[in-house]
C-alpha cells in the first residue's frame, strides 16, 4: 500500500479521501489513461447525472486494474476533470463511497475543470496512477 501523509499544519488534511502526499511502495506503476463513464457499446452511463457518472468511471478503473493483479487501493495519484462546479457535491459524494481509503493510504489528487470532455453527455473523467505490488502484479495477456 501507498504510504500517504498530511502535514500537521500549512495546508487543509488529507484523510480518506485523499492525501497531501503520498510515498509510492515498489511494484509495478500502471498509469491508466482516462476513464469515462461509457460501457462496452461507448454508450454514456448516467447521462445528466455526475454521481452515477463517477461510480461508472471507478468500475471502469477497477476492470483495468483488475487485469495486472491490481485493486482500487493501489492507485497513488488519481485527477479528475469535471465540466460544472454544479456538479461537486455530486462527484465528491460518488468519490467518497467508491473510493474511500484507510486513513494513510488514500491517494494525491487534483480536481481540473474543463469546458468539455470527449462527448458532450460526459460530466466527468477520472485519470488514475497505480503501483501494484510486485506479488500480485501479472502481466497482461497481449
Amino acid at each position: 500500500m501507498a504510504q500517504g501523509f498530511n502535514p500537521t499544519h500549512g495546508c487543509e488534511p488529507g484523510g480518506p479521501i485523499f492525501s497531501q502526499g503520498v510515498v509510492q511502495h515498489e511494484g509495478q506503476v500502471l498509469h491508466v489513461t482516462g476513464q469515462v463513464a461509457w460501457d462496452e457499446a461507448r454508450q454514456v452511463i448516467g447521462p445528466g447525472d455526475a454521481g452515477a457518472q463517477m461510480a461508472k468511471c471507478v468500475e471502469n478503473i477497477e476492470t483495468v486494474l483488475a487485469v495486472v493483479g491490481g485493486r482500487l487501493e493501489d492507485i497513488v495519484s488519481m485527477t479528475i476533470y469535471f465540466v460544472s462546479r454544479d456538479n461537486m457535491p455530486a462527484i465528491r459524494a460518488a468519490r467518497e463511497k467508491h473510493l474511500s481509503f484507510p486513513v494513510g493510504q488514500a491517494p494525491v489528487s487534483i480536481f481540473i475543470q474543463v469546458s468539455g470532455l470527449v462527448d458532450p453527455a460526459l460530466l466527468v473523467e477520472l485519470v488514475p496512477i497505480a503501483v501494484i505490488p510486485h506479488a500480485r502484479y501479472r502481466p497482461p495477456a497481449l
